[in-house]
């Protein structure tokens, strides 16, 4: 993994974590959103940061600072597939 990798990879983090800081303490997001807010253009090149995004949110939630849900009930994010959204841990 290079530097830039690592430091995307922190920006995804941080990012997840300031989306919902801004959010209630129940509401979720869709990792679309930290990819749409790390991205630096206005065109549709936010959606190459969606696995990283993915990816990120699962880090976050073996650090215990998140969930990953999907129908609103929380799933392991090894088996999550499909459209997933993600919390702050309860």
């Amino acid at each position: 993994m290079t530097d830039t990798d690592r430091q995307m990879d922190q920006r995804l983090e941080r990012a997840i974590l300031e989306l919902l800081e801004r959010r209630g303490p129940t509401a979720t997001i869709c990792p679309s959103d930290a990819a749409r807010a790390v991205y630096r253009g206005d065109d549709d090149g936010w959606r190459a940061y969606m696995e990283p995004a993915r990816r990120a949110a699962r880090r976050l939630v073996m650090a215990g600072e998140v969930e990953i849900t999907q129908a609103g009930h929380p799933v392991e994010p090894a088996t999550a597939r499909g459209p997933i959204r993600i919390r702050r841990t309860r």
